[in-house]
């Protein structure tokens, strides 16, 4: 055997012994399903979850949704939500609604009331709901005040019922987080322990990832010209993730950008220094609300309602007086967002 021969052997064995680490290697990472669909009429999902027998739950997932959907959404004309906002009152034949009360009821008083399901009229009065130019003198807005208040709304194990006619509830500043953790905990109860559930933007994850790394979730550039553009990052284990900002929903009023955010207290939308409000809490579904109240009371506000909360931290991106992008990031994140990496 010539020396050639021997060269090309050596690199025939040397390439196959790659080949079988590579193989190896393979073999031994993590396998992971990806599950993809729409809830809530068009809102997209995404949930990634390590499981060695690669089990696609969706079925089970949509069913889930399904069935939230007909307690919550305002869209379903028979839904529990629906047939409360119709005729003042429901029975709960799902957990969800009861669940949703509970928590609204918590961040309401924990927010001084910032954090108000009941806005809604409000919303709708300055032409955010349905996009026309409108705006109200003080006059129309105390009318409309008076049908605002999570305080009229009340409930027990069984039922909710409203104590004046005109109240409406809408839980779209919390729905989607507590919709990620209905299928997170149901992953859960399949013993998945590595996972990520995503709905319209806002996540929950536990774990790590098929790399064997903490889930790494995004934060979305605050710009109205922009879309999906990261301005940072955060390490995501055990917790959920929500953001709500106003840099897209906004309207012109006297020369000024105001937000489609509602101050519940005044009735009045809220002037754009708060670009957005991401928050990470123990649950999705508590991270939404707080994320919303943080927006509807402002960055002062916002900073001191999650330092008093050892299960909240937060990343609030604002302007300053002189136009400038700031951040503010509470204590718990300081070394897990990826610019300080």
């Amino acid at each position: 055997m010539d020396k050639n021969q021997r060269s090309r052997i050596y690199l025939l064995v040397l390439v196959i012994a790659i080949f079988v680490v590579w193989k190896y290697r393979e073999s031994q990472k993590p396998k992971m399903v990806l599950v993809q669909g729409t809830t809530m009429g068009v809102i997209a999902y995404n949930i990634k979850y390590i499981d060695e027998g690669l089990r696609d739950f969706k079925k089970e997932i949509d069913s889930l949704l399904v069935d939230f959907n007909q307690s919550l959404s305002t869209y379903i004309p028979d839904s529990e939500i629906s047939i409360f906002n119709k005729e003042g009152k429901a029975t709960f034949n799902f957990p969800y609604f009861s669940e949703v009360l509970i928590a609204s009821q918590e961040v309401y008083k924990e927010s001084g009331g910032y954090f108000d399901p009941t806005v809604g009229p409000l919303v709708d009065a300055w032409g955010f709901g349905d996009g026309k130019s409108v705006t109200l003198d003080s006059g129309q807005v105390d009318s409309v005040l008076k049908y605002v208040g999570f305080g009229k709304v009340k409930f027990t194990n069984e039922e909710v019922f409203k104590t004046i006619p005109e109240l409406k509830l809408n839980f779209s500043a919390i729905a989607k987080g507590q919709a990620i953790d209905v299928v997170a905990e149901y992953l859960m109860t399949q013993d998945i322990q590595n996972f990520m559930v995503e709905i319209g933007g806002e996540v929950r994850a536990k774990g790590k990832n098929d790399a064997g790394e903490t889930w790494t979730i995004g934060i979305e550039i605050p710009d109205e010209n922009r879309v999906g553009g990261v301005f940072d990052a955060i390490q995501l284990e055990d917790h959920g993730m929500a953001t709500s900002g106003n840099y897209r929903n906004y309207k012109i009023i006297d020369g000024k950008k105001v937000a489609h955010t509602i101050d519940p207290k005044t009735g009045y939308p809220k002037m754009i220094t708060l670009l957005s409000a991401t928050v990470v809490a123990p649950t999705c579904m508590y991270a939404d609300a707080y994320a919303t109240a943080s927006m509807a009371m402002g960055l002062d506000k916002a900073k001191a309602m999650i330092e008093s909360n050892p299960s909240l931290e937060a990343y609030f991106i604002y302007t300053d007086q002189d136009g400038n992008t700031q951040t503010y990031i509470s204590a718990g994140l300081k070394g897990k967002t990826a610019n300080e990496q």
